[in-house]
């Protein structure tokens, strides 16, 4: 008996359909997983546990190739340690999505004429949860779709009872620990979002504007500044240029007038102006730019907010009232007007932020917010990967964030949101502040009213590796499943989310990393390359290709894309290559069962093998050793690349192929081969079957009669290895293709037989000359047999009679015009090669592209020269 798990007796009907059709076999193979508990994990299992959260997409989202692409790189890993013997967790669980999904129930409201404020807080947020049972979370059902292998029954969301509980209590304990305070600040707030963001939800891309330069103060005291932020300049406080700049050493100390306003400003001298950048002077807005407030905290000066939160000028004056963008044309005439233009440039392309949600251009803003202090938090999740206490992989990628965490900024929390978690903070009638933990009552009486911000969507998915096993309660789960084994994710998210659950796992986990290995994937886009996007008219989605091609014909496309780190293009044309793959599995062991292929009793001794048996359980080994060295390296398109042309081209093409004979045969040696054959496809399919695994499914259980491949053991390198078998058949298939290449140079059609004599004795061919006759479609000779084209290949010799097969004039006269072609193509390519000046002058890409037809002339003209000296004589 082979290694299967669970082996049952054979089912009843161990016959396949002549076709594949994935539509009829996803749905229920699926639900039949789910209802038999494979995918369940048991804490209380004394097999070593493998954990695996998912990264929880928005309760608002829906499966798209992003989601599909690192879905099956994680239920490939999760699905073969499963088969090894793990007890496996893969995390399932869905993101509150704080803006987004606010945005949504808003977009709704509006629909009827309402907004959130018309409803009040408590009758809104109740409204997003209605939402979210109505509508939300539809990704659910697509993950299942996708064939996703995760513990259903263990499902969390970052807004249920439990991870409520984890947040309020971290955001105690961080607030008890002084690392997390309240204070003024520059935030990014988004003015259609209502709401403050943190850095890296801010889009940064090159808008067209325009950089105006203007004069402030009088006479000897003017001096120039430009900006692209004109309407700002109702908050400037100061100017500010380097100390040691001659030009405006004079100036330093003194107050010149701010136009437009009744306001005389200093000028200040700080090293943070670059004196060699425009006019080496900067207007100073404290409350509108983040470096403009450091200079402010470094020379004490005041900090005039000048806008609301809808980004409307609030200063009185002719400016009051006006949208930013309304302003900033209407200060520059004014300006214009008093002649303190000096120069405006239109259109200026300039880096601009911009809101990731809603793609709004956010506004620095002076606010008050709650902040993480993340310095000891970062230093913690930068020393954890450089101790080697987490391993990044690939490598290369430690930089990128090392760079992030080691400059860190402190991280505003709090939004200006109604749906989320809700700071768990009470102001008092008298100033005074209370954090209130999860298990603590909150103070009551006149006066005291909650914080009305909620928490950072990232803060509580920060906690997703250890809240989802029930912290801060010691659960069996959370004994037995944290750390988690790997992260799977994208590089866009490391700073987003990787570095928000390194800071928080190792303070809440007291040292311990949230996960033992990082491993990061790159983007999916299109087959030229090319972000995937609705505008440029290149989105996909996942679903239409899975009804057209199957779920594993996608799954296939996507993991053999995936090299670490790097982008995965992605066409259709691969889609439906990967389809023609999972029916060539379909027909081969169709053809296996057909032919009596088997897994029943223990393979015959190696003494009792063909060569062809040998070969293809040595290749066997090596490729279970093979795969399984790229899965420990994360090498998904190596693995799958691998599985790919072993199971094509050397079990189905050759194997298969080679056992035609040795059936037809019977005997000893059809019995032998019929458990070889079972035995390599038994396994194949075991191996494949973590990225592939609907088809695998089907056909390893009729194969086999096992319950499930899904729950069969992994297969292992049994060390079996056979140079001598390999070389032989490396031979045997040297000479066919050999012979199969001449036919096709000759004209002859795959299926036309051609008498052939073989001289075969004394060399390794011998064995095999039944197999070379009938792969190569080659007749016995007769009494009338004429070798008219000899091949030595591999020490042996093929003679062919080709006299009653082609015409060998029209051939000649055919091949002759070609090589004509050729070789004036030849002659053409060197001639422009050898011309100096059309080299000195033509484009690299030009030359290169001659120099690439010189060389398939050169070839073709060798290739046609063979083809016409291996031509029978007339």
């Amino acid at each position: 008996m082979t290694e299967n798990a669970q082996q049952q007796p054979p089912a009843p009907d161990t016959e396949l359909p002549t076709q594949y059709a994935p539509a009829d076999v996803e749905r229920p193979l699926y639900e039949r997983w789910v209802e038999r508990g494979y995918f369940e994990a048991d804490a209380k299992s004394d097999k070593p546990p493998y954990t695996v959260v998912i990264p929880p997409p928005n309760v608002t989202g829906s499966l798209h190739l992003g989601h599909a692409f690192e879905h099956t790189l994680i239920d490939a890993l999760t699905r073969r340690k499963r088969m090894q013997g793990y007890e496996t967790l893969w995390q399932p669980g869905m993101d509150h999505a704080g803006i987004a999904t606010q945005n949504v129930v808003e977009r709704e409201l509006g629909k009827e004429g309402k907004s959130r404020h018309d409803l009040g807080r408590e009758a809104f947020v109740e409204r997003v949860w209605q939402w979210k049972a109505e509508s939300g979370g539809q990704i659910s059902g697509q993950m299942r779709r996708l064939g996703d292998g995760v513990a259903w029954s263990r499902e969390r969301f970052t807004m249920d009872e439990g991870l409520s509980q984890a947040v309020q209590t971290i955001f105690k304990r961080l607030y008890d620990d002084e690392l997390i305070y309240r204070a003024e600040r520059i935030i990014n707030w988004c003015p259609r979002c209502l709401t403050a963001i943190s850095d890296i939800e801010v889009e940064y891309q090159d808008d067209d504007g325009e950089l105006v330069s203007m004069k402030y103060g009088d006479g000897d005291d003017t001096i120039v500044v430009a900006t692209t932020r004109a309407e700002t300049m109702l908050g400037d406080t100061a100017v500010a240029v380097h100390p040691e700049d001659e030009r405006y050493r004079h100036l330093i100390g003194k107050l010149i007038r701010l136009p437009l306003t009744d306001r005389s400003i200093p000028v200040v001298a700080d090293e943070h102006v670059d004196p060699e950048f425009g006019t080496g002077a900067v207007k100073v807005t404290p409350a509108h730019d983040p470096n403009d407030f450091e200079i402010g905290q470094r020379h004490d000066l005041p900090a005039i907010t000048v806008m609301d939160e809808h980004a409307v000028i609030t200063v009185p004056g002719p400016f009051l009232g006006l949208d930013r963008l309304e302003a900033r044309s209407a200060i520059v005439g004014a300006l214009r007007a008093e002649g303190r233009i000096v120069a405006e440039k239109r259109p200026y392309a300039h880096s601009v932020g911009h809101c990731s949600r809603c793609k709004t251009t956010i506004e620095p803003r002076l606010s008050m917010q709650w902040w993480v202090k993340v310095g000891p938090l970062a230093k913690a999740a930068g020393d954890a990967v450089r101790e080697g206490k987490v391993t990044i992989h690939p490598q290369e990628m430690e930089k990128r964030y090392f760079d992030w965490v080691d400059n860190l900024h402190d991280w505003c929390i709090s939004r200006q949101l109604w749906w989320g978690h809700r700071i768990p903070v009470w102001y008092g009638p008298d100033g005074e502040v209370v954090c209130v933990g999860p298990d603590e009552q909150p103070p009551t009486g006149e006066g005291w009213t909650q914080d009305t911000d909620v928490l950072d969507t990232w803060f509580s998915s920060g906690l997703w590796p250890f809240s989802t096993l029930g912290w801060p309660e010691q659960t069996e789960s959370l004994a037995k499943f944290y750390p988690n084994s790997v992260l799977v994710t994208g590089y866009d998210i490391l700073f987003f989310w990787v570095a928000r659950m390194m800071m928080f796992g190792l303070y809440a986990m007291d040292g311990t990393p949230p996960f033992h290995t990082i491993a990061l994937h790159g983007m999916v886009r299109d087959q030229f390359g090319k972000k995937m996007s609705k505008s440029f008219g290149n989105a996909v989605n996942p679903l239409d290709w899975m009804d057209k091609y199957g779920s594993d014909a996608l799954r296939f496309t996507l993991a053999r894309g995936a090299n670490p780190g790097v982008d995965v293009p992605i066409g259709e044309d691969w889609v439906q290559g990967s389809r023609n793959f999972a029916n060539k599995i379909w027909n081969a062991t169709r053809f296996a069962l057909m032919n009596g292929a088997t897994v029943e009793g223990p393979l015959p001794d190696a003494s009792r093998m063909s060569a062809t048996d040998r070969w293809i359980l040595s290749r066997l080994n090596s490729v279970v050793a093979e795969v399984d060295a790229y899965y420990d390296d994360f090498q998904f398109a190596k693995l799958s690349d691998a599985l790919f042309h072993f199971a094509w081209d050397e079990v189905f093409d050759w194997y298969v192929e080679l056992s035609k004979t040795t059936f037809q045969a019977g005997g000893e040696a059809a019995e032998v081969s019929k458990r070889v054959l079972g035995e390599v496809l038994d396994v194949t399919l075991r191996l494949l079957h973590p990225v592939v695994p609907f088809v695998t499914e089907t056909l390893w259980t009729t194969l086999t009669g096992g319950e499930s491949v899904v729950i069969a053991d992994w297969p292992t390198d049994r060390g079996f290895r056979d140079a001598d078998a390999e070389r032989e058949i490396e031979t045997l298939q040297s000479v066919i293709t050999e012979v199969r290449r001449f036919r096709a140079d000759q004209g002859l059609q795959p299926g036309q037989r051609v008498p052939a004599r073989l001289t075969l004795d004394g060399t390794a061919l011998a064995p095999h000359e039944a197999a070379i006759r009938q792969l190569l479609r080659l007749q016995p000779e007769g009494d009338s047999f004429t070798a008219t084209a000899t091949l030595p290949v591999a020490g042996a010799e093929v003679a062919l009679d080709l006299s009653g097969t082609i015409d060998v004039a029209a051939e000649r006269k055919r091949l002759a015009k070609d090589l004509a072609a050729a070789e004036k193509e030849r002659q053409q390519a060197e001639a422009k090669l050898g011309n100096e000046a059309f080299l000195a002058k033509a484009p690299a890409q030009v030359i290169e592209k001659i120099r690439t037809r010189l060389t398939k002339a050169t070839e073709d003209i060798t290739r046609i020269q063979s083809q016409l000296n291996n031509l029978p004589q007339t």
